[in-house]
């Protein structure tokens, strides 16, 4: 009876430290899984293509020396390097980006739910930053101003953002811990999702009228660029004082002067 029962206990410790593994992509148990996009059997991740048909231009792309296009209302591009790029990446539980910014230009407010992200600056300077999930039921804000080959790390899961605050491009290289990290932009699935969320949903969400909350669905944008970091929103409850540095950033992700933010800011509605 003693040894069933300290088998149980073994197995359920076995469960609960195994979870660590889980949460992340799961390890290869091969010395690689080149995807077989061709294949229509679902998996989590993609099925293995035969080893008589990898090729080296399996793990292999080009291109991210170019610039990105950065002729967008937010000044910023995103190229992903992930598995739908390069198939060798499948179970390998890596993947980047390359990030290009205009003077002023944002990667707005997103997270990434399947990996943690580290970013060095290539080139020019970036105001970073991310937002902590409810701990103590507050939401703390870490930034930081990334210069020349500066590094700084954005937990997974939580929100975080980039914007160059200087007057000349930047550029960064993101790596993440994910073959397919995901990204969700907050402005994107709070006011661009497809069946749009109830307009009185989000009203009360964001303190502000109805009429408001359809203003900004109906001029919701998207740029349809395969390479395009995201669209944006105009519309937020600004609850505390900004600096000049975090007026730039949110006018910019907003669409709004510099005015409509101080508006914004002392009564929380447009």
């Amino acid at each position: 009876m003693k040894a069933k029962i300290h088998l149980i206990f073994v197995a359920l410790h076995a469960l609960s430290t195994s979870r660590v593994v889980w949460a992340s992509d799961p390890s290869p148990l091969q010395d690689f899984c080149v995807a077989d996009n061709s294949s229509k059997v679902l998996v989590n991740g993609f099925v293995c293509k035969s080893m008589d048909g990898v090729k080296a231009e399996d793990f292999f792309a080009f291109g991210l020396y170019k610039p990105g296009n950065t002729i967008n209302k937010l000044g910023s591009n995103a190229r992903a390097v992930n598995v739908n790029t390069i198939p060798g990446l499948n179970s390998l539980g890596v993947s980047m980006a390359r990030i290009d910014f205009i003077p002023r230009g944002l990667n707005p407010p997103h997270t990434h739910p399947r990996a943690t992200e580290i970013l060095t600056v290539l080139e020019g300077e970036l105001y970073v930053g991310f937002v902590t999930s409810n701990i103590g039921q507050t939401n703390r804000l870490f930034t930081n101003i990334l210069k020349k080959v500066d590094v700084f790390v954005f937990p997974q899961g939580l929100v975080h953002f980039q914007f160059n605050r200087g007057h000349t491009r930047a550029v960064a290289i993101a790596a993440l811990s994910s073959q397919n990290s995901g990204t969700i932009i907050i402005a994107n699935v709070v006011f661009g999702s497809k069946t749009p969320i109830s307009d009185e949903v989000l009203a009360k969400a964001f303190c502000v009228d109805q009429k408001t909350v359809d203003r900004r669905q109906a001029q919701f944008w998207m740029d349809t660029t395969i390479s395009l970091i995201g669209a944006m929103t105009e519309s937020v409850h600004i609850p505390r004082r900004y600096s000049s540095n975090e007026f730039d950033l949110l006018a910019n992700f907003d669409g709004l002067n510099k005015k409509e933010v101080n508006f914004v800011e002392n009564t929380g509605d447009l």
